[in-house]
């Protein structure tokens, strides 16, 4: 927790109110901290006000228009996709506000296999990790944490939806491991980090349990009442589906002092489930 010396976060600059933005937002009211998000449609705006946040509209994040919203108790969590122009432009604002996260992923250890932690080598192996990459050098020079998170799933988003549209499938064998992180789970961390003022340090996040990934089809499958998907080849699955990795986030647990309230996909996919269920 904060040092009693230390003055506390008091606000919240969201840049980038997408899936896990309106998480972070929901958990935000939760604790009185209020919000300023921005997104780039005008057409979502309503809603996110309806969440109680004041919203700046900006196809193209403005540096300048958000200088107001930042000061000395602040802080910004960072959540969308990297954009080198917004990036380098943007990050600076980092340095003026009480805390940052930087919300990135593992997409940077590219087609690395094994076990994952905060120590291992990034290996980017595609523009868009080369990208993330640049993005977070950006923000983690200017005082931000950088969140290196696993596959982000969560009621609406996961999948348990790609099983019932019809498209999920299983990966060769699925004997494969992949990891994931509840949107709700990714959220408490970030806040977490916030709050606590984690500055320059770089984690992996993901749940407790990396899992094949045939065996969480196969769960779900069970659960949902419907038929096992077929499989298909390696090369002919989505490039996020391909990687065999267990990814070890027991770094930022210790960091935080903190667990998780989805520790397995069961608990969380349950938890998705019921939430849909209830509209």
């Amino acid at each position: 927790m904060n040092a009693p010396d230390v003055p506390p976060v008091r606000k919240l600059l969201l840049l980038g109110c997408g899936f896990l933005g309106q998480r972070v937002l929901r958990h935000a009211r939760e604790l009185g901290l209020p919000c300023t998000v921005t997104t780039r449609d005008a057409a979502r705006a309503a809603s996110l006000r309806q969440l109680g946040a004041e919203v700046l509209v900006q196809p193209q994040l403005s540096p300048s228009a958000l200088r107001a919203a930042v000061d000395e108790n602040t802080g910004i969590l960072v959540s969308f996709p990297p954009d080198g122009r917004s990036d380098a432009s943007c990050a600076p604002l980092a340095g003026l506000a009480r805390s940052s996260v930087y919300v990135s992923s593992t997409g940077v250890y590219g087609k690395r296999s094994g076990r994952i932690d905060d120590s291992t080598p990034v290996a980017p192996d595609s523009a868009r990790a080369e990208a993330r990459l640049s993005a977070e050098r950006a923000w983690r020079a200017e005082g931000a944490c950088v969140l290196r998170a696993a596959a982000i799933y969560g009621p609406g988003s996961g999948m348990h939806t790609r099983l019932r549209a019809g498209s999920a499938r299983i990966v060769g064998d699925g004997a494969g491991f992949v990891c994931r992180i509840h949107v709700d789970d990714l959220a408490a961390l970030a806040l977490a980090c916030l709050r606590q003022q984690v500055a320059r340090e770089t984690f992996v996040v993901a749940d407790d349990e990396p899992a094949r990934q045939g065996d969480v089809v196969r769960y779900l499958a069970q659960r949902l009442g419907m038929a096992v998907p077929p499989s298909v080849p390696l090369e002919a699955a989505p490039e996020t589906l391909r990687h065999d990795r267990q990814v070890d986030a027991s770094g930022i647990k210790r960091r935080l002092s903190m667990g998780l309230r989805y520790p397995t996909y069961r608990e969380g996919f349950e938890a998705c489930l019921a939430e849909e269920a209830a509209g």
